[in-house]
């Protein structure tokens, strides 16, 4: 009789395991400020279908996955994301099923499609939600905030929510840093009264390559700026890079790295393959056969060039030169790029050095100031850097720094910046430029 019933209990534990297929094992949301992406990690592919309930609110969009259990608990997921009200489970279609509803803030035309595996993570659902789901940080300007005539520069974090870019010995994510960065660069660019900044990602999600050039495109910016951390597959190699677009493919092996980085990174960060109907990268080459390019590429590798400049100031330098390479992120046809690798996260010593605040501010800084002293050189048409030229001045007898200032209505400060002054002594005939207010 016990030999009886303890069979009867295998038996019983191996029926219900059949029973449920697949598992629900996590559960993410990344909220990012024009949309809301929730990810369900599965065991196995998912066999699921969806309707939404709009009738009256609560709005509700529900998800049943078929023979499958759900393992997370739903009361301790972290939600910030204005577009859900609440995530939380109903009465499945039967016993072996799991239905997940999720109460939205309005009606919502969501995209529901699932994601293969791949060498990061497994099987998943996908649920993408339109709309303005976070408020927008205060460092970060919104379209509407932008100023005209200034020179508007739009900051590219690489990667973002599920793609971590490269990982460090210590295990730092490449996404929060250079996040870091852009937020410092993007704060040092708004105090300068003749330029704006514009975040493309303020937050821990991803945003897909085409979408951040297009972001950059949208806002009309003068250049797109992409701030990534290196990474080898030995820990040796240091230092910072800039590269800048090529209509060919890399002749070097950390060039090839790069660029097949970039392609992983919108696997991993969930974007929908099926849109691209496989051909993801295919549009680079179209892109580049336009001829408008030519101007942007020039302006792009004149710029990299007073980057690397300011850079070298305060960080070892990998490469003293723009490097070439075909990234997706740089692709724009009327926006001047460039990509910024601030450092090897591979290198213990600089995975160390990109964690202090310090050299985040100072390599933001170095990237602020090759910038300015590029478009002081070209200022774009019509932006305050444009109308602000420097008028020449000789100076007379009875002349000084504050009559000066007065009489150009410019500061004293100002005066000194734009020649290099350390004192506020003058000599009769000295040449100086002085800068508009």
């Amino acid at each position: 009789m016990r030999n009886f019933l303890a069979k009867a209990a295998v038996l019983c534990w191996l029926l219900g395991s059949a029973a449920y297929a697949n598992d629900i094992d996590n559960i993410r949301i990344w909220p990012a400020p024009d949309n809301t992406r929730v990810v369900f990690d599965l065991g196995t592919s998912p066999d699921y279908s969806y309707f939404t309930l709009y009738q009256a609110p609560p709005y509700r969009l529900v998800i049943d996955f078929n023979a499958t259990k759900l393992n997370v608990d739903l009361a301790k997921l972290q939600n910030e994301s204005l577009l859900i009200k609440k995530i939380r489970t109903s009465t499945p279609k039967d016993k072996n099923s799991t239905r997940i509803v999720l109460e939205l803030s309005d009606k919502i035309d969501a995209k529901v499609f699932p994601l293969a595996a791949n060498d990061r993570y497994g099987e998943r659902l996908v649920i993408d939600l339109p709309g303005r789901s976070i408020e927008r940080r205060s460092e970060a300007l919104t379209v509407e905030q932008l100023q005209e005539r200034k020179v508007t520069i739009a900051i590219d974090a690489g990667h973002g929510g599920d793609d971590p870019g490269s990982i460090g010995p210590r295990g730092t994510f490449e996404k929060h840093v250079v996040l870091k960065i852009a937020k410092a660069l993007a704060d040092i660019i708004n105090q300068d009264s003749a330029m704006q900044a514009y975040l493309i990602r303020s937050g821990d999600y991803y945003v897909g390559l085409k979408d951040r050039t297009r972001k950059a495109e949208d806002i009309k910016a003068d250049l797109l700026v992409s701030i990534h951390a290196d990474a080898f597959t030995s820990p040796q190699p240091r230092g910072a890079s800039v590269w800048v677009l090529s209509t060919r493919r890399a002749n070097n092996e950390m060039g090839r790295m790069l660029e097949n980085k970039e392609r992983m990174s919108d696997v991993l960060g969930g974007v929908d393959m099926r849109l691209e109907e496989d051909d993801t990268y295919g549009y680079i080459s179209k892109t580049i056969l336009d001829l408008s390019m030519g101007h942007a590429m020039s302006t792009g590798y004149e710029m990299a060039k007073e980057v690397i400049a300011e850079m070298g100031r305060v960080a070892r330098m990998h490469k003293h030169e723009p490097q070439h390479a075909s990234l997706a992120v740089l692709t724009s046809g009327n926006v001047p790029s460039m990509l910024v690798e601030t450092g090897f996260i591979s290198n213990p010593q600089e995975e160390q050095q990109l964690l202090t605040n310090k050299h985040q501010q100072q390599l933001a800084r170095a990237i602020y100031q090759g910038v300015r002293n590029y478009f002081q050189r070209r200022p774009p048409d019509g932006t305050l850097f444009a109308t602000s030229r420097s008028k020449t001045h000789i100076v007379r007898s009875g002349e000084s720094l504050s009559v000066l200032a007065q009489r150009y209505n410019t500061t004293v400060k100002a005066i000194k910046e734009r020649n290099s002054l350390s004192s506020n002594v003058l000599h009769i005939g000295q040449k100086l430029e002085i800068p508009s207010s």
